[in-house]
Parts: C-alpha cells; sequence; structure tokens
C-alpha cells in the first residue's frame, strides 16, 4: 500500500493520474459465504454479519482467533529468539557494544531500508553503542551489500557490519569479509538463492532462510530488525522500552507493502496507535509536511501514501542517507528543513513517474514486439529515470494484468524493475532466466534486475513462454474481488463504523469491496476536472447516497444518465468535509 501500489480511500486522492483512457471491463467474483457461520460469529463477537463474513473470509472462523484479529497487542509479538542465527547475532552486538567496537549499519535506499537503518541506528546507540551508518546511492553503487564499501568500512576501523533489509544474496562481498575478519550479521527478509546456501556471514536474519522456523514470514525488512532490536532490548532489561521502537516499524512495514496479517498486523496496529504521541523531531516535522494527523488519528492510508512515499523519494530521486538524517534531526528547524527536502523530492517523482509510465506505454503499444508479449511486458528504454521505473512497473501490471518490467538503459547495461500479478510468482520467472540476466533479487511479486542491452529480444520471448506455462486466459482477465452483495439499507455509519476495525487495510487484508445492485441515478452525475464521477443513488428506500469514482472516466467509457439503473461495486466510508459527515460510496466498478 504505497506509492506503487494499490488504489488509495477515496477522501484522499489526489486528482493527478497517468492511466491513459483504455478502459477493460473487470469480472466481478463475489467471494461466497456461509451465512449460518457468520450469524453464529456475529452474535458471539457482537457485531454485524458482515462484518462477521469478513472475519470468516480473512481466515478467523472462531471466536479467539477473530478477537485475536480485532484486538492486537504486544502478545501477539513472536520471541525474537525463535529467528534462526537470532543468538549469535546479539551475543556478537553486546560483545562490541560492551568493548566500544564501533558498529556500521549497512542499509538499503527504499523506505523499508531506511526506517530500518533509521531505527536501529537509535536503538544501538540508546545501548551505549558507537554505531555509525551507510545508505548506498541507488544510481552510483546500486542495490546491495558491495565489496568496495566493506573494504571502505575496513579500513576506517570497523570490525562489525550490520545489514538492513539486504545481503541474503551477497556471498562475494561477505567471502572477502570473513577473509579479512570483518564480521557481518545479515538482517534481511529478501528470498535468497534457491540454489546456494546462506551467505557466509557471522549471523543471517531471514525468516525466508532456509531451515528458520520463525513462524511468521511476512515481515518486512524494517520488521527483521526490529526483532534483533527486541532481542537486544530484551538481554540488558531494558524490554519495556521496545513497543516504543513500533511507530518507525509500522511506516516501513506499511510503505513496503508487506501483508498486514499475524505479527505484521500487530505491528502496524500498535506503531499507528503511537504515532500522534511522537515526540522525534523528524518524525513530527514529516508528519505535519505530509498533512497526517490533524484529527489525531492515522491510518494506514497516510502511512502508505503520504509519509511512506516521501520516504521513499529520497532513495529514488537523490540520496537516501537523508532519511537517516531526517529522523536524527536534533532541532526543529533542521527537521524542518530536511522534511520539506523530502517533500521537493515526491514531487519530482511525481512528474517523473508521469513520463516515463506515458512513454513506457507508448513503446510498448507501438513496439515491433507487442504481438509477441502476450502474458508478460517487458519494456525498454534509453535514458529513463531509475528511480521511478519499478512504479510505471506497478502501474503498467495492473493495467495490463500482466507481469511487466521496465529496463532503463544506460550503454550497454540495463537496469530494470519488475512487477507482477497475483497470479504469477515473478522470482521464479527470473530464475527460469537467469543466464540471461547479470544480476536480480527480489520477492514473488516485486524484483530487481540488471541486463545486457543485447540480451532484452531473449529475455522478452523466454520470460514470456514461462508466464505462459503458468498463467491461464483466466489468469489474465482483470477481475474485481467483491467481498459481499448488501442491500441499500444495510448500508449505515454503524457499519462503516465495524469496518474501522478491520483496520489497518493493506495487502493481505484489503479494505472491504461491497455490491448493491439496481441503485437509481438521481440526478445527472457531475465530472470532476474531467476525470472523477460523482453520483447521487437510492436503492428502494429513496435514501440519497453519495458516491464519487475517482479515475471514473478513465475508468469507463460510460457515463450513466439520471434515473438509469446501474450496479455499484464500491468501498464504504464516512466522509468529512466542512464540519459535515456523510457515508460515500468510493466506487470501484459500475455497470450499467
Amino acid at each position: 500500500m504505497n506509492e506503487e501500489s494499490g488504489q488509495a480511500p477515496a477522501a484522499s486522492r489526489k486528482s493527478q493520474s497517468t492511466r491513459p483512457s483504455h478502459p477493460v471491463a473487470r469480472r466481478w467474483m463475489v467471494r461466497p459465504s456461509d451465512q449460518a457461520q457468520a450469524s453464529t460469529l456475529a452474535e458471539a463477537l457482537g457485531v454485524s454479519t458482515i462484518v462477521a463474513a469478513l472475519l470468516i473470509a480473512r481466515g478467523h472462523q472462531d471466536v479467539d482467533s477473530a478477537q485475536a484479529f480485532l484486538k492486537p497487542s504486544l502478545d501477539q509479538l513472536h520471541d525474537p529468539f525463535l529467528m534462526r542465527g537470532m543468538t549469535d547475532a546479539v551475543k556478537r552486538l553486546l560483545q562490541a557494544i560492551d568493548n566500544q567496537e564501533p558498529i556500521l549499519i549497512y542499509g538499503d535506499y527504499d523506505v523499508d531500508g531506511t526506517t530500518g537503518t533509521a531505527v536501529l541506528l537509535r536503538a544501538l546507540r540508546m545501548l551505549g553503542a558507537t554505531a555509525g551508518y551507510h545508505v548506498p546511492h541507488r544510481f552510483t553503487e546500486g542495490y546491495g551489500i558491495r565489496q568496495d564499501a566493506l573494504e571502505k568500512a575496513f579500513g576506517e576501523g570497523y570490525k562489525l557490519v550490520v545489514s538492513v533489509d539486504c545481503g541474503i544474496t551477497a556471498h562475494e562481498p561477505l567471502h572477502w569479509a570473513r577473509a579479512k575478519g570483518l564480521d557481518v550479521i545479515v538482517t534481511d527478509h529478501h528470498l535468497p538463492d534457491a540454489d546456494r546456501s546462506a551467505p557466509p556471514a557471522l549471523a543471517v536474519l531471514n525468516p525466508n532462510q532456509h531451515g528458520c522456523d520463525y513462524p511468521d514470514k511476512n515481515l518486512a525488512g524494517v520488521g527483521v530488525a526490529f526483532k534483533l532490536i527486541h532481542a537486544l532490548f530484551r538481554e540488558r532489561g531494558r524490554e519495556a522500552q521496545v513497543p516504543g521502537f513500533l511507530k518507525m516499524v509500522a511506516i516501513g512495514t506499511v510503505a513496503d507493502v508487506a501483508k498486514l496479517v499475524g505479527e505484521n498486523r500487530a505491528i502496524v496496529t500498535l506503531g499507528l496507535a503511537d504515532l500522534p504521541r511522537a515526540v522525534n523531531p523528524g518524525l513530527r516535522a514529516l508528519i505535519e509536511i505530509a498533512g497526517c494527523g490533524e484529527d489525531s488519528e492515522m491510518t494506514a492510508y497516510d502511512l502508505g501514501f503520504r509519509i511512506g512515499p516521501r520516504i521513499n523519494a529520497a532513495g529514488r530521486m537523490d540520496a537516501a542517507r537523508a532519511v537517516v538524517e531526517l529522523f536524527g534531526a536534533q532541532s526543529k528547524e533542521a527537521a524542518r528543513h530536511l522534511a520539506e527536502h523530502l517533500d521537493t523530492r515526491n514531487r519530482e517523482r511525481k512528474e517523473a513517474q508521469r513520463e516515463i509510465f506515458n512513454r513506457a506505454i507508448e513503446e510498448f503499444e507501438g513496439g515491433s514486439e507487442r504481438e509477441s508479449q502476450t502474458h508478460a511486458a517487458v519494456i525498454a528504454g534509453d535514458g529513463w529515470h531509475r528511480g521511478v521505473i519499478g512504479l510505471a512497473a506497478s502501474k503498467i501490471a495492473e493495467r495490463l494484468n500482466r507481469p511487466c518490467v521496465v529496463i532503463s538503459l544506460d550503454g550497454d547495461l540495463g537496469h530494470g524493475s519488475a512487477r507482477s500479478i497475483e497470479a504469477y510468482h515473478l522470482f521464479d520467472g527470473l530464475t527460469a532466466c537467469r543466464d540471461l540476466l547479470e544480476k536480480f533479487g527480489g520477492h514473488s511479486h516485486a524484483a530487481g534486475l540488471s541486463i545486457r542491452r543485447g540480451q532484452i529480444p531473449e529475455f522478452r520471448r523466454r520470460l514470456n513462454e514461462h508466464a505462459a506455462s503458468c498463467l491461464t486466459e483466466q489468469d489474465l482477465v482483470p477481475t474485481l474481488n467483491i467481498d459481499a452483495e448488501v442491500q441499500p439499507r444495510e448500508l449505515s455509519f454503524q457499519l462503516s463504523q465495524e469496518l474501522g476495525a478491520l483496520e489497518p487495510f493493506g495487502a493481505g487484508n484489503p479494505r472491504p469491496v461491497f455490491v448493491t445492485r439496481g441503485f437509481r441515478v438521481m440526478s445527472e452525475p457531475q465530472i470532476i476536472k474531467e476525470q472523477h464521477l460523482k453520483l447521487r443513488v437510492a436503492g428502494e428506500d429513496n435514501r440519497p447516497l453519495e458516491a464519487i469514482w475517482w479515475r471514473g472516466l478513465e475508468e469507463n467509457e460510460q457515463v450513466p444518465r439520471a434515473n438509469q439503473r446501474i450496479d455499484l461495486a464500491y468501498e464504504l466510508e464516512v466522509n468529512r468535509w466542512n464540519n459535515q459527515i456523510r457515508l460515500q460510496l468510493n466506487v470501484r466498478d459500475m455497470q450499467i
């Protein structure tokens, strides 16, 4: 749920858009539900059957599981020592702290890596460590641990390095480090190489590594760093201070689009509750400049679409170390200056993203390879801004409902970002093409790569071949998953309030989508800024309801007329504007 993915909740969506007007009809898939089971759970919990059905659909069929979901707590955080490698990592770090050995934190340049670096740096210094950090520059250094950076650290006297959100595939640099006596602790959450063991580090903390029995595999990179903090503070008898770190961990978790289930749900819920009370000058300045928390309530939307993109923009457009500097700022003035810097970079990011998206779409639709890209899109261009190609790939994958790779070419070398659809395991596809790639890494649905210009045509062919072997024709049809069909009389402020108990919404716990059939359009629709559609509709009870479809004219060529009957798929929200509170249907799709 960040600037790369998802549809923003309507109350705060911006009018800017880059999506060409090629509407594609979507299949509506209404989730089947067991009304008897929902009624039983609803009675036990004291909620509506609609909310009970949503809980069941999210895997919480019994009362205990549903109550745990509705009331996340610190008790739901797993013992950090369940993670493989934790004991060795904690022992070595405490030794370094006690002996005043300098510790280098080696982070990544995205929001996950920079928030993880900032929070681990603060934690180590609170424990008395002498700690510095290195966040690589996206364009001059690239992703991951580099040997030259380790050589520099070694020359500066560092004997211990802790990575954040990177390192699981850094075999060669870590072989060099081991030979030199430089200890490295890897904290990461990316998928390891399928055919190689863990890198030669002193300890590897990664719930997704082979042989790790940690019960939750969905932690973001900042979440893994947090587990290390939790273990260190427990060993020092300071576990009561651990919840104070959850504010930053929540930001990185949401912005990295980690699934908001299990431990992540507890992390984000608790962090959100504490965010309005933040005293860190940098965090306070960022909250203010992003326009969050005016009513003392913050949601995952604020983290994913307001705060997260501003943090991410630093690494996309400039040097990501500005993020760590922001959260380490000691004065309000310095913090405000750095927050304004991130805000400016974010505006530049939006402009660059629009430009690259449009150029990539033109290249795809007008290219000679268009007809052969039946199951995956591989689009390349010279000089495209490398900081935003991942965002472009995400938008194009969403529009085409195909996995997409966008490659920025610089001479003979191309740097690519890849995004996938739900049905396709992208990392497996890249692994099948690994002989064509200089390097690659990532997750099942997001990855990065580098490739020689001459290999792109064959990579395009092979990736399409692999995707075709995995995807059915039905997988390629855009689908809107609908949680329930509801009647107009069921739409109420009480239902909206009950739905709020399912927050935080995001990956793994999407905002519920409902469908109501046979709404009557009460008056001529309003068109706002030539792209949004505002409707007044009513059901059989003739109660008027306001519906708004952000970017609706780009999604659907038809505009309904007054007195027409329409079916609406929508999210139910409360809109607060000019001291007025009203129910609002945020339209996801419409059938006339």
